[in-house]
């Protein structure tokens, strides 16, 4: 028979790597009250750890990041709406 996959929340998980990264009760102990295998705790207790220096990184570099791979697009959209311009202005003509 196969069941089907439990699905967690991000809260859960989070919730259960805090508690793994506590270390006040063994992995089998977490795993028997939260009903998940022990090797899924050990992977989320990795992941915090190693994902936890992005919750206190400087904002303003991932903005800068994010801004340095936006320009490109940009600058291929002004020399489009540039070329736009000039063939209007060739056929409408002067106006006014």
């Amino acid at each position: 028979m196969a069941g089907t996959r439990k699905r967690h929340t991000a809260a859960f998980k989070a919730r259960v790597a805090l508690a793994a990264l506590k270390g006040d009760r063994t992995v089998n102990e977490l795993a028997g009250q939260h009903g998940v295998h022990p090797t899924l705790i050990h992977a989320r207790k990795k992941q915090l750890l190693q994902g936890a220096e992005g919750v206190f990184a400087d904002g303003s570099k991932a903005a800068a990041v994010d801004a340095e791979a936006a320009q490109p697009e940009l600058l291929e959209q002004i020399g489009r709406l540039k070329m736009e311009l000039e063939w209007l202005k060739k056929t409408v003509g002067p106006v006014g």
